[in-house]
């Protein structure tokens, strides 16, 4: 038994990072026998340093996320078998559509940003997405964050020349249009209905999706037929695709994948490489 006989993932990107921030990723999941596609977004299919040099980018500025939501359901159409997903972020909250559609054979929501009407007063959160919302500023220029910003939402916690590395590495233009459909019905998942196999990873020092916004949108789920279930890491930061922790959560993911015991057996995982 295993929560998924699927044999392909999709890895989802969240906002305001290049999808090259899955690598690592892909090959630790591809070493392991799964086929892997990571879909940059739309209008961001090139190099970080092309993309800012476009800032203010009209074209990224222009994305919403119905139209994001339809751009992964159609590649995901186009496979050979309902994939896993495996989202992070606004990928997350993508993941979460994207399944109670059954388009997926399972999802991974990793520090998922929250559907509509899921909801947290901490202070951090209203920090962090203060600038990316955009309010009184123009729609139709992309957001491009600032180190200062990337440092309390993203990489909090992290040594100041590790996050000024991911800075430089990572960091793309945004659509604040996209940041602002969260709040809207196009953000709308029906927690009643059933679904496919759904894993929540939180992490403890997330600034903009804290661990308690996590497990608020996980315990909205109540169709009792379908799997979903809610891990929180220590020490992990929105940054977690990068930390040097990275292997963990992907081992972590194997194992739930598989129906292994993988909280008791954190530190074993002798059968899977990475």
């Amino acid at each position: 038994m295993s929560y998924s006989n699927s044999k392909t993932i999709v890895f989802i990107t969240g906002a305001f990072v290049s999808s090259s921030c899955w690598d690592d990723w892909k090959a630790c999941f591809e070493s392991n026998g799964y086929t892997c596609y990571v879909p940059a977004w739309p209008h961001k299919n090139a190099s970080v340093a092309t993309l800012r040099a476009r800032q203010p980018n009209p074209e990224i500025a222009s994305i919403r996320l119905a139209q994001l939501e339809e751009y992964f359901a159609n590649f995901v159409q186009q496979l050979p078998e309902k994939p896993i997903l495996i989202g992070h972020s606004m990928g997350g909250l993508l993941t979460q559509l994207l399944l109670q559609r059954d388009l997926a054979a399972a999802g991974v929501a990793i520090h998922s940003v929250p559907p509509q009407g899921v909801v947290t007063f901490k202070w951090s959160f209203f920090r962090s997405v203060w600038g990316p919302l955009g309010l009184f500023t123009p729609l139709d220029e992309a957001f491009l964050m600032s180190f200062g910003q990337w440092r309390y939402a993203f990489t909090n916690g992290m040594p100041p020349g590790q996050q000024e590395a991911a800075y430089e590495r990572f960091i793309i233009p945004e659509s604040k249009r996209i940041a602002r459909d969260g709040l809207t019905s196009a953000a709308r998942v029906d927690f009643d209905r059933p679904h496919a196999p759904l894993l929540f990873l939180a992490g403890s020092t997330d600034h903009i999706i804290p661990a308690s916004l996590n497990y608020s949108n996980f315990k909205r789920y109540t169709h009792v037929g379908s799997v979903t279930e809610y891990h929180e890491f220590e020490g992990r930061n929105h940054f977690v695709l990068g930390q040097q922790t990275w292997q963990e959560d992907a081992r972590f993911i194997l194992c739930w994948l598989r129906m292994q015991p993988a909280v008791s057996q954190a530190m074993k995982y002798e059968d899977i490489a990475i």
